[in-house]
């Protein structure tokens, strides 16, 4: 296959990425245009600029797309309730159709012929870049310089960087505690002194929470109101998506929620053991039940229960462009008409509760469900008719057992 001419890598201005961006000039001989993006990692992305124009590119694309991922992907996959083996809110999973979409298109638009990323052959993120790419674009290429170089290992990286003259950060020279990955609803901590799954992670790997135990004393109460299923204000103040998020992990990072400690089965695998901390999600998804839990019916919450495992495996296999989810999405969309009111939460020590919750769409009915006197709103005598109805089969199956004994 020919050396591609002009390739847009996804840049975080690290060391990784900054190799990978010397090693696609010098492998290829190619012009490398960098596509960096702020979701809410919490970094100053002006560094990344300087180090790729130190290393010749003339081309730096630096987008804030916050807003963009909050709307467009956080906030479609909450609608579903979307966990990941119980546990995993997929934080890192839903970044990457978007990194991916902003990829192509900025190839489309500088005229560039592949794209490239720099996740490594042995994890997720291969999978969730390539199969986006492809979706979106299939004629593009895509170089993975993991599964071609053979700098194989932390001091052939850094070998490397010394040769080129990349600025290597002081605490990459031994061997890195562990890898972060973060964006504006999660931080990811994977590898070293995490890899063995039998010993407690350290305090200092939460970057994003307070330790439960050192959390304030008394608990603090809000109030998150939605409409057709996506958060739009939080104690009576209206804001946009990203801005609801952020405000969300003030509170959750406060009060030390959103901490999981997790063993994952890998699309390509194998296990991996990763640190994640959710805060605001971990509130979204608790307030999102909780409203849910008085508008929608109960057909309709079970058959979102029913799917919701399959739509979070096919987010965490990089098939957020697939036609199933958006077939998914549709159901999941379609089962939010009504799911518009407000929810009260207890944060508290590492938790967020519902402790209240109500709305104009609700289906809760306090004259049927009341222990008092519900003035005819409900024949307690009809129960005996359903339930003779639903016991038929038992009973013949009983009777054809009594039988055949």
């Amino acid at each position: 296959m020919p050396a591609p001419k002009k390739v847009v890598l996804a840049y975080s201005g690290g060391l990784d990425t900054s190799i990978i961006l010397k090693w696609l000039q010098t492998e290829y001989a190619c012009e490398v245009v960098t596509f960096t993006a702020d979701l809410g990692q919490g970094e100053e992305l002006e560094p990344a600029r300087r180090k790729a124009e130190m290393l010749g590119v003339k081309e730096i694309h630096i987008e804030d797309l916050r807003e963009e991922f909050t709307r467009d992907f956080v906030f479609p996959m909450f609608r579903a309730n979307a966990v990941y083996e119980g546990l995993y809110l997929l934080g890192t999973s839903i970044a990457r159709p978007l990194i991916s979409k902003r990829l192509v298109e900025i190839a489309k638009e500088t005229g560039a012929d592949a794209v490239a990323h720099g996740a490594t052959g042995k994890g997720n993120d291969q999978v969730r870049f390539e199969l986006s790419a492809y979706a979106l674009n299939p004629e593009i290429r895509v170089i993975a310089p993991w599964r071609e170089w053979n700098l194989t290992s932390r001091s052939r990286l850094i070998d490397f960087a010394e040769k080129h003259q990349i600025p290597i950060a002081r605490d990459k020279r031994g061997e890195a505690p562990f890898s972060v990955d973060a964006n504006l609803l999660h931080t990811s901590s994977e590898g070293k002194i995490l890899e063995d799954p039998a010993e407690e992670a350290p305090d200092y790997v939460y970057q994003r929470t307070a330790n439960p135990e050192n959390a304030p004393d008394s608990p603090e109460y809000i109030e998150i109101e939605f409409e057709k299923g996506d958060a739009i204000g939080v104690n009576g103040e209206f804001m946009s998506p990203a801005q609801i998020l952020t405000k969300l992990n003030d509170f959750g990072g406060r009060h030390g929620i959103g901490r999981i400690d997790l063993v994952e089965g890998r699309f390509v695998g194998m296990k991996s053991r990763g640190i994640y901390e959710t805060p605001g999600g971990t509130i979204l998804l608790e307030a999102h039940r909780g409203i849910e839990s008085i508008t929608l019916d109960r057909g309709a919450m079970h058959l979102k229960d029913q799917i919701m495992p399959q739509y979070a495996e096919l987010i965490y296999n990089g098939l957020w462009f697939s036609p199933e989810r958006e077939m998914l999405q549709a159901l999941i969309d379609r089962s939010q008409e009504h799911v518009t009111g407000t929810v009260r939460l207890k944060l508290f020590k590492g938790l967020a509760r519902t402790v209240g919750r109500w709305s104009e769409h609700s289906l809760y009915s306090e004259e049927h469900v009341t222990f008092e006197d519900d003035a005819g709103a409900y024949d307690q005598k009809d129960a005996a008719g359903f339930i003779k109805l639903n016991a038929l089969r038992l009973r013949l199956l009983a009777i054809r057992d009594q039988r055949t004994r």
